[in-house]
């Protein structure tokens, strides 16, 4: 049976070359030691050739992978240093790894420490084998992907080779990275991301990064200032040749060290160690090169080796696959994030005689998008719609058939069509969507005038309604089938609302979870209601802001398992006695008679600073109503913060303004109302249209 090298190695290739290496774990035999690399020498020195022990020998040197008779393996490679040396394969994953024993560890009379090559105490141990290399890159690479956006893989690059591999390490990044198959425009800049050294109170000598030929000895503090912010690749430069040609280097080479200049800055290279103590490894993702990493070891530590070059290459590989992984989760979260967002209101609106306050949460910070919602819609005559919803599941599928039902909702409350037939038409539109398309839906209408709410449920939470004393009321609705599931009908319920009283409106991530059921949640959150009212007394309900706040505090540390859409109505209502409601008939005599019946109200409300603005407006509306109209016109006057006027007729076309000609007799009504009102508009209802306007109650 034929082996196949998983590294794709070609024969003969350069074992330095990051993209055919492969690391080899000398052979384990379980009577005979591990074999150990050649001891490193060095500059100007010639390594010693390793001789030949036994087996067994105690006190005698191990023996040499050199001297190994015989055919090698398939697809084997010399070794960088020892090009006629045969390396086996490595071992496989289920032959454990000999520990070191005694006649494997140089004695302290050994070469090393002869040659001065032995560490300072605290040192970091030099990796001396493959298997010890191989070790490493199977630890710095997990590390390395367990890391989820960029400033984790960056961060774990940097803790896997600082001090183990490398005494400091600098990381540049392209700015700006691109996204997947995007072609980046522009010049080629790299922005440094991050250094990484040992810390300070493990530098037990002081000795930093430095040329030997300098006096003094920079100290590693230095290494906070080495390496410019921002650097421009330059096309045919040293540094963009370097980057060109993907595979890990030694900076002691002359065409590397002049590349140095451009990417740590003027003089940035005095402060890189000597001899081969720095590897510049570019940083190559799926499509094109995104940074660069520079590995630097002390002037007192061992030089990088030929094989280290592969381990660098290993890292950078790793390193720049996950930044790439990185990138494109990071631009995922985002079109998630935007998508939720804008598919929930940016605003609450500020309808007459009520306050609002909503709160949403996903479920999981890495999947901030769902299928809860929450609306809020105004309507004609003061009135205001309050939607809650929740879609199953909670993905980028459930957020857009959220949005879908959402507008859809939107729509139909424009209509302004009944509760249950809202519900109805949006079971329809979840059918159309798909048959598997369910969700929950719970759509109120409240009226500030008549102090009523009108609610009609799909399957959805009971909301609880606060009072003004401080008792929490889960409310008898009616509940309903799901959206979606067809050929049902839905229920509409007419309840008081009265004057400082709180309406809670949420989805199921709120009340259950697997830790309880929903009923069991209803019950707690309506004792929560209640506690947190009898802190502001009996004639004070709490503030809605803070009363969101407490009740989203109720949910214990892994007491969530959904999203959560909270939405709450404090209702103010409007007073009797500031509200004025006549019905005209449809005949040439009413615009006067709503001249003087404005006149009157606004006389009784102390406002006569606003009679002529009014009754020319009054006059105007009314004139268009009663020229279509065949039942009787109604007038109504609202005084809240402002002065809030509303004509309803059973005509459904919307009036549209014009500019009209000097030649016409009519045409001007609604160019008045535009000029002279803070703002107007009109809406179709179900047996006609209303159109309003307000002014401050300011005259201008």
């Amino acid at each position: 049976m034929t082996e196949y090298p998983i590294s794709f190695e070609r024969p003969g290739a350069d074992p330095a070359d990051a993209r055919g290496a492969v690391l080899h774990t000398p052979t384990q035999v379980p009577d005979a030691p591990m074999a150990a690399l050649p001891a490193q020498a060095r500059a100007g020195e010639t390594p010693s050739k390793p001789s030949t022990a036994t087996p067994c020998g105690k006190g005698k040197e191990p023996a040499s992978s050199a001297d190994t008779t015989g055919p090698g393996p398939e697809h084997s490679q010399p070794s960088a240093v020892e090009p006629d040396t045969h390396r086996p394969r490595p071992v496989p994953e289920s032959v454990p790894d000999r520990p070191d024993t005694e006649q494997d560890r140089p004695q302290s009379g050994g070469p090393e420490r002869r040659k001065g090559q032995g560490l300072a105490p605290g040192r970091p141990t030099p990796m001396r084998r493959d298997g010890d290399r191989l070790r490493f890159v199977g630890a710095a690479t997990r590390r390395i992907a367990r890391g989820i956006d960029l400033d984790e893989i960056v961060m774990g690059l940097c803790r896997a080779t600082v001090p183990t591999f490398s005494d400091a390490i600098l990381v540049y990044l392209r700015d700006p990275l691109p996204v997947g198959d995007e072609r980046p425009t522009g010049p080629l800049l790299l922005r440094l991301r991050r250094t990484d050294r040992i810390p300070a109170e493990r530098d037990s000598e002081g000795a930093g990064f430095s040329p030997a030929l300098q006096p003094e000895p920079a100290e590693l503090t230095e290494l906070d200032s080495l390496g410019a912010e921002l650097c421009e690749v330059r096309p045919g430069s040293a540094l963009a040749e370097v980057l060109r040609g993907v595979r890990p280097v030694f900076t002691d080479a002359p065409a590397v060290h002049a590349a140095l200049p451009e990417l740590l800055g003027e003089g940035g290279e005095s402060l890189v160690p000597g001899g081969q103590r720095s590897i510049l490894a570019p940083l190559r993702g799926r499509r094109r090169v995104i940074g660069a990493a520079l590995f630097l070891r002390r002037p007192e530590r061992l030089a990088f080796e030929a094989d280290d070059l592969l381990v660098a290459a290993q890292l950078a590989t790793h390193s720049a696959l996950g930044i790439d992984k990185a990138v494109l989760y990071g631009r995922e979260a985002y079109i998630a994030d935007e998508l939720q967002r804008t598919m929930l209101p940016e605003h609450l609106p500020r309808p007459t005689g009520v306050r609002l306050a909503s709160r949403y949460l996903p479920a999981a910070e890495t999947a901030r998008v769902g299928g809860d919602w929450y609306d809020a819609i105004p309507l004609p005559g003061s009135r205001v719609a309050l939607v809650v919803g929740d879609v199953m599941g909670h993905s980028m599928t459930s957020a857009a058939i959220m949005g879908q039902l959402r507008t859809t909702a939107q729509t139909l409350a424009g209509l302004d069509l009944p509760p249950q037939e809202v519900l109805h038409h949006l079971d329809e539109q979840a059918q159309r969507l798909g048959t598997d398309r369910m969700a929950t839906c719970l759509y109120a209408v409240y009226d500030p005038v008549s102090h009523r709410i009108t609610i009609a449920n799909a399957g959805h939470p009971p909301p609880v309604l606060l009072h003004l004393g401080g008792r929490a009321e889960v409310l008898r609705v009616p509940p309903g089938a799901p959206i979606g599931v067809g050929g049902v009908d839905f229920e509409a319920v007419e309840l008081d609302a009265p004057a400082g009283a709180t309406l809670l409106l949420y989805t199921d991530g709120l009340v259950e979870s697997r830790l309880r059921d929903v009923w069991t949640g209803i019950e707690q959150l309506r004792e929560k209601l209640a506690a947190t009212a009898q802190l502001t007394g009996p004639d004070h309900p709490p503030p809605l802001e803070a009363l969101c706040d407490e009740v989203l505090d109720m949910l214990g540390p892994g007491d969530r398992d959904d999203d959560i859409a909270l939405l709450a109505a404090r209702f103010d209502g409007i007073a009797p006695s500031d509200v004025a409601y006549w019905f005209l008939e449809p005949e040439d005599a009413a615009p006067g008679r709503a001249r003087r019946l404005a006149r009157r109200a606004l006389s009784r409300w102390g406002l006569e600073e606003l009679s002529d603005s009014v009754e020319l407006l009054v006059s105007e509306v009314v004139t268009n109503a009663v020229r279509y109209a065949s039942r009787p016109v109604t007038l109504r006057l609202l005084r809240t913060d402002v002065l809030r006027c509303e004509v309803g007729d059973d005509v459904p076309q919307l009036p549209r303004l014009r500019q009209a000609r000097a030649t016409d007799e009519g045409g001007r009504g609604l160019y008045l109302v535009n000029r002279l009102a803070r703002r107007w508009g009109a809406t179709r209802l179900s047996t006609g249209k209303v159109v309003w306007f307000e002014l401050s109650k300011t005259a201008p």
